[in-house]
């Protein structure tokens, strides 16, 4: 079975992971102890996808739980899921990252690399078909930024076939940390290099999701998290339950990634309504796509209508929903939104259909867009950036961790060219000189055929 390994860093990557494998556990019937106590087969068919089988019921997360200092890690291990996780799945420090990208990479993130690898090793060999990785972290903080970015070049280099999907809450507008452009920036460094998808977040997005559509009066950390499990749930449901059209992590990225570099997407789930009005609704096909391509329903702050979809991906589930319908769909929202996409892509959507519906609803969607809009949440933490960069300020708790300046403009200066690209390709037409070179090639094939036909 294509299997995939979790890594969750730092505190906000293991509170996502943790919402995560609740939801796994309610669609495969395992409870918080890891025992299986479903009713439907389908539910164990394809579990091995994220779980390890240790006997006829019981069932272990593939999952590896990363930080700096033992209080989440300590949390977790007290919560109700704490029994689930292998004892030495738990790894963390003592001294934290003190929201210092550096230590996470360089000093305190170095001394437990190691220890994290062999526990991901050893997970790996324990799988038949290893699809890939799936990270969960935050780019503001010390630990999930810089030990995740570690973590993510380590694993890159020793499984280098393998796709790296990562799950990436970025800073919102209204920062946490001061030092958060700088954090930030360094880890988008990485992430441009080394991971194959990149699904951006963004708290303030997430929250208004849950205040305005939700009708969440003051949403917690909790509900902002099971969001983002539900895309997470999503995005792999091909994988774990049979379907008409199936899709996976490979398949996605294949899909949705037209230049190597431009593999940061936005994400939306369907359907979302106030409690209060879910059994009031009867979901549709339309309805669902409409939700998914709502602005308002995007999970970061980005606004796709500012921009260009290069491409995008919407995953259905429920047990009697239509080939023809979902097609149908496709072809109306790309007739009538035509402006919207790019024009030198001509099929930009990929459909796909899972048959088991999510837990407690008929028909669910999952959204993943590669949208050139993605480029506003750079723009912001490049000015950001760029602003204490120009001063030198709190440049000193870096360079004590052994970095140089050099690796903070490399940063700026590849972040500046990630924007660009994205500008380029969404401002390109159909017969821009660009593709000009192209044309051309089809051109010579086209004389090369007559020729041919000529001399027969």
């Amino acid at each position: 079975m294509r299997e995939i390994i979790s890594v969750q860093v730092g505190q906000c990557g293991n509170q996502i992971g943790g919402k995560f494998w609740e939801a796994l556990n309610e669609e495969h019937g395992i409870n918080e102890e890891g025992l299986y106590h479903g009713t439907n087969p389908e539910q164990r068919e394809h579990s091995s996808v994220y779980y390890t089988q240790v006997d006829d019921s019981r069932y272990v997360p593939r999952a590896v739980l990363v930080d700096l200092e033992p209080g989440t890690m300590e949390a977790i291990k007290s919560g109700a899921h704490g029994k689930m996780y292998r004892p030495d799945s738990y790894i963390n420090g003592q001294n934290g990252a003190g929201n210092n990208w550096a230590k996470g990479h360089y000093t305190e993130g170095a001394e437990l690399v190691d220890k994290v690898l062999d526990v991901i090793r050893r997970e790996a060999e324990n799988c038949d078909c290893l699809q890939g990785f799936q990270l969960t972290h935050s780019l503001g903080g010390g630990t999930g930024s810089g030990l995740g970015t570690l973590l993510l070049t380590k694993i890159c280099e020793e499984f280098p076939d393998r796709v790296m999907s990562t799950f990436s809450v970025l800073p919102s507008k209204t920062s946490e940390t001061v030092v958060e452009p700088y954090n930030a920036t360094l880890s988008l460094h990485q992430l441009i290099e080394n991971a194959d998808t990149v699904c951006c977040l963004d708290n303030e997005a997430l929250y208004g999701i849950c205040k305005r559509t939700q009708k969440i009066s003051n949403p917690s950390h909790a509900d902002l998290n099971k969001l983002v499990s539900q895309v997470m749930s999503g995005v792999t449901c091909g994988l774990r339950f049979p379907g008409q059209l199936n899709s996976d992590l490979r398949k996605m990225a294949v899909n949705l990634i037209p230049f190597p570099r431009l593999h940061f997407f936005i994400t939306g789930v369907a359907p979302l309504a106030a409690l209060s009005e879910q059994n009031f609704t009867n979901f549709t096909v339309n309805q669902l796509t409409q939700q998914m391509f709502d602005v308002n329903n995007m999970m970061a702050a980005c606004d796709p209508r500012r921009g260009k979809y290069l491409a995008a991906s919407c995953i259905f589930r429920g047990a009697n929903i239509s080939t023809k319908d979902v097609d149908d769909q496709m072809i109306q929202i790309q007739s009538k939104h035509a402006d919207s996409f790019v024009p030198w892509i001509p099929n930009n959507i990929k459909s796909s259909i899972c048959s088991v519906a999510q837990q407690g609803l008929k028909m669910s969607g999952t959204f993943v867009a590669n949208s050139t809009s993605v480029q506003d949440l750079f723009k912001r933490i490049g000015t950001q950036f760029s602003h204490m960069f120009r001063r030198k300020a709190f440049l000193h708790w870096y360079i004590a961790e052994g970095m140089e300046e050099m690796e903070f403009t490399e940063a700026e200066s590849n972040l500046n060219d990630l924007i660009q690209e994205y500008q380029q390709y969404g401002e390109a037409h159909l017969h821009d000189e660009s593709l000009g070179e192209e044309e051309e090639v089809y051109e010579t094939n086209e004389g090369y055929d007559d020729r041919v036909a000529e001399s027969i």
